[in-house]
């Protein structure tokens, strides 16, 4: 596990940017494709406007990467909750990548419990059985939920599927979510999580004693390809 403190987002964002870029460039010499799971939120926003400029789009070969989500509220894909839709506006539409190799964590016309087992499916016909990701985008609410695994939900006891969806009742909506076992098998995995309302759930994760009902991205195993981009307001 590696932290990397930084003095000003717009260096985060830009170190963030980076990393990608270069897991994308490794992992494309070494298996010809790149498979990421994105997250939702102002930060990854911030982050794929970065990689819609000419700076970073011309150094990622597009067309062999393939996109999933950790994930997503159970909304219309034009619902402006939906995290693939600002996905797209803030970056999809702006590069090159085969459309084909988007799969959004949503489909019109079916429960969220069944399209979990779709999506599980889909993973598995791009991953294989092995489910191991080349790099997979996380952020931190400020209650240490992580993806859709919040504090005290059944979902933090999954240890078979890797997707599940759920009804989550202090926000009045369905959720679909990676599970924590699959998250964890990713080869590269990037947490941001920066700013003063942050600081308390973050020093719990990082620190603290184990308790992943209580924090969930605890959960998340602190490994070699596991990285935190916070700042001083988060970690002071």
């Amino acid at each position: 596990m590696n932290i990397t403190v930084f003095d000003d987002l717009d260096t985060l964002y830009k170190k963030a940017a980076d990393t990608f870029v270069d897991l994308a460039e490794k992992s494309i010499r070494k298996n010809n494709r790149f498979v990421t799971a994105l997250s939702g939120g102002s930060s990854p926003k911030a982050i794929f406007k970065l990689l819609a400029t000419k700076e970073y789009s011309e150094k990622i070969e597009w067309d062999k990467l393939y996109f999933f989500w950790v994930d997503e509220r159970w909304v219309p894909l034009d619902h402006e909750k939906s995290n693939a839709k600002m996905t797209f506006e803030a970056l999809f539409d702006n590069v090159p990548v085969n459309k084909e190799q988007i799969f959004p964590m949503y489909k019109d016309g079916i429960l969220p419990e069944n399209y979990a087992v779709e999506y599980e499916k889909q993973l598995k016909s791009i991953l294989g059985e092995n489910g191991i990701f080349d790099f997979i985008l996380l952020g931190m609410g400020d209650d240490g939920h992580t993806a859709s695994l919040f504090p005290g939900e059944d979902v933090l006891d999954e240890n078979e599927k890797w997707v599940s969806a759920y009804y989550l009742k202090p926000q009045e909506m369905y959720r679909i979510t990676l599970t924590a076992p699959l998250i964890n098998k990713a080869e590269n995995i990037l947490v941001v999580a920066f700013g003063e309302s942050k600081k308390h759930a973050l020093n719990e994760v990082i620190n603290g004693e184990y308790n992943p009902q209580l924090y969930p991205l605890q959960l998340i195993e602190k490994k070699d390809g596991l990285q935190f981009f916070t700042d001083e307001k988060a970690m002071g």
